[in-house]
């Protein structure tokens, strides 16, 4: 089953993976020294994060590289970026009538 790619970020460590593995690839021991939990619990979020296409496996002769996956990512913010409009022009109309209601104030 595809994992929802919503849930996988939603948790603060795979997001801590996809920092790591942002600046370069790491097999699955090495991210486990990263993080206060076991290998066998770092495994289930590489598993999550593989099957939202976040991450992608490189094998190097016994070891399994894990690379972030930037062109997925960059659908996921193309998908955000349709709504970065309305919430920019919701907050700069809150700032206008925020800075109107200090004015009266004064």
């Amino acid at each position: 089953m595809k994992q929802d790619i919503f849930q996988a970020i939603a948790d603060p460590t795979r997001r801590a993976i996809l920092m790591l593995l942002a600046v370069q690839a790491l097999t699955p021991n090495a991210m486990a020294e990263k993080f206060d939990m076991t290998r066998q619990a770092v495994s289930k979020h590489i598993k999550v994060l593989h099957e939202c296409e976040l991450i992608k496996p490189e094998h190097s002769g016994r070891e399994i590289y894990y690379h972030f996956n930037a062109k997925k990512m960059q659908e996921f913010d193309h998908w955000l970026a349709q709504f970065r409009q309305s919430w920019e022009t919701q907050f700069n109309q809150l700032d206008q009538l925020l800075t109107t209601m200090k004015k009266k104030k004064s």
